[in-house]
């Protein structure tokens, strides 16, 4: 066993994938990788825990197997070593492993794994699941070995390989990490407070919310037990909470359900309030549980009921809901549709921008998100604006700022900069930011829609009086070498030539 540096931890991580390359499809590789990945770190700290309990009792090994020596507990028979013994049946003893892992820590990781088939043998034979654990056996994923923000970066490399290597299916779990960044960046988790994403996918906006806190010299302990998520799908959840236990946050909740249909946190019998909520859920999810909101009895209908066919505004009135009264503020990615769609979208609309809650709009470039080539927009929200920001909107077109990729675009760190200096500004910007009075956007039928706030800046060509020159002598060239060919055309046709 060796430590090794991060790119190398994520190439032989990486290289999981090519085992099962063939048998298995890309979009399927989380579902097998991370579960492996999570049981051999917990096999290589509970050895770990178990040497530091034997050296602090002097060899005691009943001592060293007490369960306050461990964060999580192993049952008999189910640690890495007892399944990499196996030479058949190889996919049963994973299973029965996962399965026992999870009952026996009922309160932290049950379900974690997902539900994967490890026994179905025409998918994963006993010698291809050799193969992997073997990969796996070559490392050491102790503490001391792989700290927890390494091997939690590795972790986030695997996810967004896989993102890339599954496009259209990863928007569901995946977004683009520079995107989140900038979001978080707007909201400005502090120390202490309640964060929450009710459409979580692998956790990353919860995870962004730490790396924010502590990156501003913050103490992240004290968001222990204040991050909340949840999340639909279900390998998707165990993801997410693969994820903040492999980064060390050591007290969350991730719940696997409807966010829509049935909301996971209370405080009696009404909603649980958040310091900031912040989420990119599916675009205009249909049959989204609207039957529900007819008469919901969270209040989340308070602007009116979106159509069947199109969630986007039941996102957006269940966050605006779960916003803490006083300090909360909410970012969410949308569609740009939910800015000028009429009818029932319309009218809710109106409801909302009247309440002024709506403090900046945000149009990104095309094809920033996995699974839509679409331009997305952000919406940032605020319970209680700046006095300077009340009665405003900032609108602000960032659709330029953007790296073309062949099958991808991005978003740059510079870009994410520029974008927040606009946004921190709150000022105009020719051809790139606006602040608009709520009686403007009233006057235009509470459309949102930003080319029309923001006009584009004509680009002026400026050159000197020599290029100018030079312009022209090659212009005039050019037409008198058409000229020539027009001449020699029309007197093989038989036709007047010489036009000059």
């Amino acid at each position: 066993m060796f430590q090794l540096s991060l790119s190398e931890l994520e190439n032989h991580l990486f290289e999981a994938a090519n085992i099962l390359r063939g048998p298995v499809d890309a979009a399927d590789f989380k579902t097998y990788i991370f579960p492996l990945l999570f049981f051999k770190r917990i096999s290589d700290a509970y050895d770990e825990e178990t040497q530091l309990a034997l050296n602090e009792s002097d060899g005691d090994h009943e001592y060293a197997q007490f369960p306050e020596n461990h964060r999580f507990q192993l049952p008999e028979g189910c640690h890495w070593k007892d399944v990499r013994a196996k030479t058949t049946n190889v996919g049963q003893a994973i299973q029965y492993a996962l399965r026992e892992i999870e009952k026996a820590n009922q309160q932290t990781l049950y379900g974690i794994f997902g539900d994967a088939q490890w026994s179905n043998k025409d998918r994963l034979s006993d010698a291809l699941l050799c193969d992997l654990i073997e990969h796996f056996s070559q490392l050491s994923l102790a503490n001391r070995d792989v700290p927890a923000d390494v091997l939690g970066q590795a972790y986030e490399y695997l996810i967004k390989k896989f993102a890339d290597a599954t496009n259209k299916k990863a928007g569901e779990f995946y977004t683009p990490r520079s995107v989140v960044r900038l979001m978080i960046h707007m909201l400005d988790p502090r120390e202490s407070e309640a964060i929450y994403d009710p459409a979580c996918g692998t956790g990353g906006m919860l995870l962004e919310a730490v790396h924010h806190v502590r990156e501003r010299g913050g103490n992240i302990r004290t968001l222990w037990g204040k991050l909340f998520g949840q999340e639909k799908n279900l390998t998707t959840s165990g993801i997410a909470r693969i994820n903040l236990f492999l980064h060390g946050v050591e007290d969350f909740q991730i719940v696997r359900d409807d966010t829509l249909r049935s909301p996971a946190f209370f405080v009696g019998d009404r909603l649980a309030s958040f310091d900031c909520v912040i989420a990119n859920p599916p675009f205009s999810l249909e049959q989204w549980g609207d039957e529900l909101w007819l008469k919901d009895p969270y209040g989340r209908n308070f602007a009116g009921l979106p159509p069947r066919t199109s969630g986007d505004y039941a996102w957006v009135q269940h966050m605006l809901v779960s916003m803490a009264p006083k300090t909360g503020r909410m970012a969410v990615v949308l569609p740009h549709g939910v800015l000028f769609r009429m009818g029932a979208e319309g009218e809710i609309r109106k409801r909302i921008v009247e309440r002024d809650l709506l403090e900046a709009v945000i149009g990104l470039g095309p094809n920033l998100f996995y699974g839509t080539g679409l331009a997305a927009c952000i919406l940032v929200f605020r319970a209680r604006k700046a006095d300077e920001r009340r009665g405003q909107v900032l609108m602000i077109d960032a659709s330029r700022l953007f790296k073309k990729g062949r099958n991808q675009n991005t978003l740059e760190p510079e870009h994410s900069v520029q974008i927040f200096e606009w946004y921190r500004a709150y000022r105009d910007v020719p051809g790139a930011a606006r602040v608009v009075a709520l009686d403007e956007i009233a006057h235009n039928d509470w459309n949102l829609n930003i080319p029309r706030y923001v006009e584009p800046v004509a680009q002026e060509e400026t050159i000197t009086v020599a290029e100018a020159l030079i312009n022209l002598k090659t212009a005039l060239a050019d037409a008198y070498a058409a000229e020539d060919r027009l001449n020699i055309l029309l007197n093989q046709a038989g036709l007047t030539s010489e036009i000059r």
